[in-house]
């Protein structure tokens, strides 16, 4: 796994995020302005997998990761009632933050694509990035690709 940075013109970001996905194995590719805000910032997490690697399973889209969820309603009432309850952050286990980067994450979704450069992409990012540092997990695609992994996978044993 290898992370990518470019910055382009945006005149250009199509092109180059279509030419990163026919050669690397990348998730979500972030674009952000430049601070200049006349160019973009493209951020991608990438694996290049030779042409005689094994296939890995598919990865679920969000519309397959969330079927069976609870609405974004409950789950806010959850995370909220959660807080409220814990002592202190330390004793919140993995559960908690698999359920609040899933909710970050669609919420996150109801902005997209309108809105690449909205707070709740960049926090939806932010929670899969933690639950992923909390997980160490091995190869992946993309922080909110894990996520919708980890969570679809979570709600099968759930139910």
């Amino acid at each position: 796994m290898f992370e990518i940075r470019i910055i382009c013109d945006p005149a250009d970001t199509e092109p180059i995020v279509a030419a990163l996905d026919r050669t690397f194995t990348t998730g979500t590719v972030s674009v952000y302005p430049s601070r200049d805000r006349k160019r973009n910032r493209l951020y991608a997490r990438a694996e290049y997998e030779p042409a005689d690697a094994e296939p890995t399973a598919p990865w679920p889209t969000p519309e397959e990761a969330y079927a069976n969820a609870p609405s974004i309603n409950s789950e806010i009432g959850w995370v909220a009632r959660t807080l409220a309850a814990a002592e202190c952050f330390t004793e919140l286990g993995r559960d908690f933050y698999l359920r609040k980067a899933a909710l970050l994450d669609r919420i996150a979704l109801l902005d997209e694509p309108h809105d690449l450069f909205s707070d709740a992409t960049e926090t939806a990012d932010a929670a899969a990035v933690f639950l992923m540092d909390m997980d160490q997990p091995g190869p992946f695609h993309d922080p909110r690709t894990y996520v919708r992994q980890q969570y679809a996978h979570w709600l099968s044993a759930e139910q």
